[in-house]
C-alpha cells in the first residue's frame, strides 16, 4: 500500500486467515492440526477463488496479474489434494480398525497387538520405514506354536508420534515399557529386520535378563559389533535442521503426494496387510518418524554396539542372499559371533526386503524365529 499505486487492501485477508491457522498449530499443535485439516480445504479454496476475482478487478495490468495467479492456482490445488487426503484418512481409519491395543508409554501411546499362546513370546521388530503390518506373512506363523507380539514404533501405523528423538535407546526404552505396561511377561525372543536389528541388539544390552534368544534379519550393523562404543548424543544444531527438513517434506503428505508412491510398494504382502501398510506410508506422520529415523541412525548404530556378548543364548543371523556385498557379508559373520549358541544362514535368492515381504522367504525368518524359540524351551544348542 505504501510502494505502489494499485495497493492490494484485499492481500490482508488471506494474510490474516493463513497467519491465524500458523498460530493456532503453534499453540495448539496435533489437536489444532486434526480440526484444520477439515476447514483449511474449503476455506483455501474459497479464498483463492476469492483472490483470483479480486486481483482481476483490481490489477488493471495484465502482466502484474500473471505473476500471482500461479501462486493462487497452486494453493487452489493444495486446498483440493487436502480435503481429498482428509476424507482418505478417515476412510482409512474406518475401512483398518486397529486390531490390539493402543498403551500409554509416557508422553504417547503405542500399539502393541499380540496373539498365540506359549513360551516365550516372540517380539518382532519392524525394520526403517515399516509397521506391524509389513510382518503379515511372519506374525500369524509363529502365533501357530506361540505367543507372539507385534508393535508400531512412534508415528508408524496405529501408534502416536512422540516427541523425543527416536533413536535406538529411546526404542528400547519404550518398547520395555510398553511389554511392561501391556502385562506381556518375559522371557522374549526378539526378532528384529533391518534397522530393527539394531533395536533389538540395543533391548538386549539394556535387559540381559529379559531376552532368551533372539533372531537378526538382514540386519543393519551396530557402529562395531567387536568393540563396543558409548553413543554420544547426536548433533543439537544438525537435527535441528533435519527436523526442520522432515516437517517440510512429511507436510507433502497432507496433501496426498504419499500415496502415489505408496501404491507401489508392499505387493507381495497378504492383501490385507498390504493395503493397511500402503495406508500408514501415505500419512504425513509416518513419513517423518521415517526420515527422524535415518536422522537417528547414527546414534542408533552406537547404541547397538553396546552388546558385547550374547553369551550362550540362541541366535540366528539371517542373510539375503541376494544384494549382499562383502562389507555387509563380513558384517553379519560379526554378529553371529555375539554367541556361542549361534547359526548364521544366508537364504538363496533373497533380498534384503523378501525376508519379510515374500511368501517363501518369509517362511525361511519364521522358521530360523521358530528354532530359537525351540532352543529356548529344550535348553540345548540350535539346529543347523
Amino acid at each position: 500500500m505504501r510502494f505502489t499505486d494499485q495497493p492490494q487492501r484485499w492481500a490482508a485477508t488471506p494474510a490474516l486467515l493463513m497467519g491465524l491457522g500458523g498460530l493456532l498449530l503453534v499453540v495448539f499443535g496435533s489437536p489444532a492440526r486434526e480440526a484444520l485439516s477439515w476447514v483449511w480445504p474449503p476455506t483455501m479454496l474459497a479464498l483463492a477463488i476469492w483472490m483470483i476475482i479480486r486481483a482481476h478487478r483490481q490489477l488493471r495490468s495484465r502482466s502484474r496479474r500473471w505473476p500471482l495467479y500461479p501462486v493462487i492456482t497452486l494453493l487452489a490445488v493444495a486446498s483440493i489434494s487436502g480435503g481429498y487426503e482428509t476424507l482418505r484418512e478417515t476412510a482409512d481409519a474406518r475401512g483398518y480398525p486397529m486390531p490390539g491395543q493402543l498403551i500409554d508409554v509416557g508422553g504417547h501411546k503405542l500399539h502393541l497387538h499380540c496373539t498365540g499362546a506359549g513360551s516365550p513370546t516372540v517380539v518382532l521388530e519392524p525394520g526403517a520405514g515399516e509397521m506391524s503390518s509389513n510382518l503379515g506373512w511372519i506374525a500369524p506363523a509363529i502365533a501357530r506354536d506361540t505367543r507372539v507380539c507385534v508393535y508400531d514404533r512412534a508415528g508408524r501405523g496405529w501408534s502416536q508420534p512422540a516427541d523425543t528423538d527416536q533413536n535406538g535407546a529411546q526404542i528400547a526404552t519404550d518398547l520395555h515399557t510398553l511389554l511392561q505396561r501391556a502385562h506381556v511377561p518375559g522371557p522374549y525372543v526378539l526378532a528384529g529386520h533391518s534397522f530393527g536389528g539394531l533395536y533389538v541388539l540395543t533391548f538386549a544390552a539394556r535387559y540381559p535378563d529379559e531376552v532368551a534368544g533372539m533372531v537378526l534379519v538382514d540386519s543393519t550393523a551396530p557402529a562395531s559389533a567387536a568393540r563396543p562404543t558409548t553413543a554420544s548424543p547426536y548433533d543439537g544444531g544438525s537435527y535441528d535442521v533435519m527436523g526442520r527438513v522432515s516437517a517440510l517434506v512429511s507436510a507433502s503428505a497432507r496433501l496426498g503426494l504419499s500415496r502415489l508412491y505408496g501404491r507401489l510398494e508392499h505387493g507381495s504382502l497378504p492383501p490385507r496387510s498390504r493395503d493397511e501398510a500402503r495406508t500408514s506410508n501415505a500419512t504425513a506422520s509416518h513419513v517423518r518418524s521415517t526420515i527422524d529415523e535415518y536422522v537417528q541412525a547414527n546414534a542408533s548404530t552406537q547404541q547397538a554396539a553396546t552388546l558385547g556378548t550374547f553369551a550362550d543364548k540362541p541366535l540366528v543371523v539371517l542373510t539375503a542372499g541376494s544384494g549382499s556385498d562383502a562389507t555387509h557379508s563380513a558384517a553379519q559373520n560379526d554378529l553371529a559371533t555375539l554367541s556361542t549358541n549361534s547359526v548364521h544362514r544366508i537364504i538363496a535368492g533373497a533380498t534384503h526386503d523378501s525376508l519379510i515381504s515374500n511368501e517363501e522367504h518369509a517362511a525361511a525368518t519364521s522358521h530360523a524365529i521358530l528354532d530359537v524359540v525351540s532352543s529356548v524351551r529344550s535348553a540345548g544348542p540350535l539346529s543347523r
